[in-house]
């Protein structure tokens, strides 16, 4: 069912592919602690060679780097980096599979995370309020930014 949901691109003709090689964002050992589901993409970058995306990243209390919320806060969320390097393509619902990277990334938006995953060796795909990103790139690496003093 969620293979289904979550097909892979094929970069050939862009249609959407069920892989059985498929993995859930809460199986990859980069997210291990943080909920991409309460999590929110802010923007996305090209710098060289690498897809960032700017997120506020939604931490699990069993995260190395969580902090109990402020009273104003309802829960732990630190800025941090999705960084795919390596990105060779990127496509926001089969749009932008032929346009240069740094157009396609300029038209992506932001908002809430709905999903994500590993659909294929080096193939990734995001879902969100701002509609399904198809990403080619080496396995992605979580960055935080910075803690709070």
């Amino acid at each position: 069912m969620l293979h289904r949901q979550f097909g892979a691109y094929d970069s050939h003709n862009r249609d959407r592919i069920v892989s059985g090689d498929t993995t859930n964002w809460t199986e990859l050992r980069e997210f291990k602690a943080v909920d991409l589901a309460q999590s929110y993409v802010l923007s996305w970058h090209i710098d060289a060679g690498a897809l960032l995306v700017d997120t506020d990243l939604y931490l699990l209390p069993e995260h190395a780097l969580y902090e109990k919320p402020r009273p104003s806060e309802k829960a732990c969320y630190r800025p941090a980096y999705i960084e795919f390097p390596y990105c060779t393509r990127v496509d926001a619902g089969g749009k932008g599979g032929d346009k240069a990277i740094t157009d396609a990334v300029r038209q992506l938006g932001s908002g809430r995370i709905a999903g994500f995953m590993r659909t294929g060796e080096g193939q990734y795909e995001m879902r969100g309020e701002f509609g399904t990103v198809a990403i080619d790139a080496g396995r992605p690496m979580l960055r935080l930014k910075h803690t709070r003093t």
